[in-house]
């Protein structure tokens, strides 16, 4: 019986020992080759004070590291915390100290940031896979060294289910990362679940396109392994050039598709898909983010033999809820939106008012959700944690606990799902999710501002994010000047792609910044 996520990946080891896990350009790692090598690193980490409920930081650009880091920590009795390769360095250096990283496994290209990083906390010991640090705190250790290790662990570990497995930060709303925690228990049940729901087997061929740092990715790393199937790891560049995306595709076969709606609407319109062969693709799974009708029915007609799927749930739940879409020629003509569709197997889910009392059928209220993939918590915020789980007694000291989505839906005549917005400020650009006070809050720290705010631009190939800023009297600074200081200050995903600079920031009727007509006054700024 399978209970922890590493043992999956020694189960397949045995079943498929000759089959490819994981192919990256013109590799590939065998399932008996990334047990080895994960068991090796899982010994380096040990050497280096790794135990039991440790965190390490995984800081690569996509390569088949990635998957050798995430099981050989998790083997060493860790978890693994993924880093985005363009964070900036302050960034960087608070998860570290926030989730006491003492050991981060990187590549040379990323040693000039961790020197940068160990000169800022005292926290980190040790790097694996670069050369030498500039700090003598920090000691290095190649892959060289790692792979001349036994296979062994220097001790046994013993861990539960309920352990934790990886650590996932995403954007906080008061400027600072929050950690979301999840256990083997509800990765494994994630995998479990997704592979049931979409069928997923050995034979499939899963292509990796979202980054380690983004929640779709342990559909890659963990449910494939699951089942003994191989990922395709996408090359960053590939992703920026569709034609070349699309001829990977077909030289690879893939199987399953998953990905954000904007990757789809690339290929859609630049792939040239018409001078492919993909015929292999039996499932595409989108999600974090609408997908604009047009795009859609265009790409479904280029992919007849394929089914498509509507995907949904936050990080901190990995997914809860899917909807597998009718051929176009079946969508009613009212159609303004595809649904989140059902709650899927061995889940539960409730719409809740303001005061958290069940709403009537028909009613628009907040998703809150009870499933074995939720999250423990968020890591060392017992803030956060006092205001995002919803319990109800079930019967006499009994309670269920939900997660509180903040997403506002509603149920049709036809029992699906229909998402409706948010509670809150939080966005969705290209399926990463943005605290639109974290950037309000970057925004505002500029010496030359007086006030700062982030808003959306709707766009047909895909939301845009933008800011709007109020100088101080006399101040004077370019929008080229305030992207490179919010690059410094943010992740990449999260920096506007325009700054629009007003005379007043338009509010409501009680005072508060009017997102919805920023955009308007944006543009009559220009």
């Amino acid at each position: 019986m399978i209970y922890l996520l590493h043992q999956a990946l020694e189960e397949s080891a045995l079943r498929y020992p000759d089959h490819p896990a994981f192919r990256f350009q013109n590799q590939a790692l065998t399932y008996a080759d990334l047990a080895r090598r994960a068991a090796q690193l899982a010994r380096t980490l040990q050497e280096q004070g790794i135990g039991k409920h440790d965190r390490v930081g995984v800081f690569l650009d996509k390569s088949l590291e990635t998957a050798i880091s995430i099981y050989g920590i998790m083997m060493a009795g860790g978890a693994y915390i993924p880093l985005d390769p363009k964070s900036p360095v302050t960034r960087l250096v608070s998860i570290i100290e926030d989730c006491q990283l003492t050991g981060i496994i990187a590549q040379d290209s990323r040693a000039q940031v961790l020197d940068e990083a160990a000169g800022l906390t005292p926290i980190l010991r040790f790097v694996v896979g670069t050369q030498a640090t500039t700090a003598s705190s920090v000691r290095s250790v190649s892959w060289q060294e790692v792979e001349a290790q036994p296979p062994g662990l220097l001790s046994p570990v013993r861990l539960m289910e309920q352990d934790l497995a990886y650590i996932m930060y995403t954007s906080g709303s008061t400027g600072k990362p929050k950690g979301i925690m999840h256990t083997h228990s509800s990765g494994l049940s994630y995998a479990r679940m997704s592979a049931a729901t979409y069928d997923v087997n050995h034979d499939d061929r899963l292509s990796n396109h979202s980054p380690l740092h983004f929640d779709m990715s342990t559909f890659d790393y963990l449910t494939a392994v699951l089942c003994g199937a191989t990922t395709t790891i996408i090359p960053e560049a590939y992703t920026l050039f569709p034609v070349n995306l699309a001829k990977l595709i077909e030289a690879d076969r893939l199987t399953i598709w998953y990905s954000v709606p904007f990757a789809l609407i690339q290929l859609i319109t630049r792939g040239v898909l018409e001078e492919r062969d993909l015929s292999a693709i039996r499932w595409v799974l989108y999600g974090g983010e609408p997908f604009p009708l047009g795009h859609l029915r265009a790409l479904m007609d280029r992919l007849p033999q394929a089914r498509f799927s509507n995907v949904y749930g936050p990080a901190e739940v990995n997914q809860c809820t899917y909807y597998h879409l009718p051929p176009p020629t079946a969508w009613p003509a009212d159609w303004d939106n595809i649904p989140l569709g059902v709650i899927w197997d061995n889940a539960d889910s409730l719409i809740v008012d303001t005061e958290d009392q069940p709403v009537p059928p028909g009613a628009v209220g907040e998703l809150v959700v009870r499933t074995p993939t939720m999250m423990r918590g968020y890591w060392r915020r017992p803030d956060l944690n006092a205001r995002a789980f919803y319990r109800r007694e079930v019967f006499p000291d009994f309670e269920a606990v939900y997660y509180r989505t903040g997403d506002l839906v509603r149920e049709n005549a036809d029992g699906l799902l229909e998402f409706l917005g948010r509670k809150d400020h939080q966005v969705k650009i290209r399926g990463f999710r943005v605290e639109l006070a974290e950037v309000d809050t970057a925004l505002s720290s500029h010496e030359a501002i007086e006030h700062g705010a982030a808003f959306v631009i709707r766009r047909e190939e895909g939301d845009v994010l933008a800011g709007a800023v109020m100088l101080k009297p006399n101040a004077q600074v370019s929008a080229e000047t305030l992207i490179a200081y919010l690059r410094d200050r943010l992740p990449v995903y999260a920096v506007p792609a325009a700054i629009y600079f007003l005379e007043a920031m338009p509010r409501t009727g009680t005072g508060k910044i009017d997102r919805k007509a920023l955009h308007v006054a944006a543009l009559h700024a220009e």
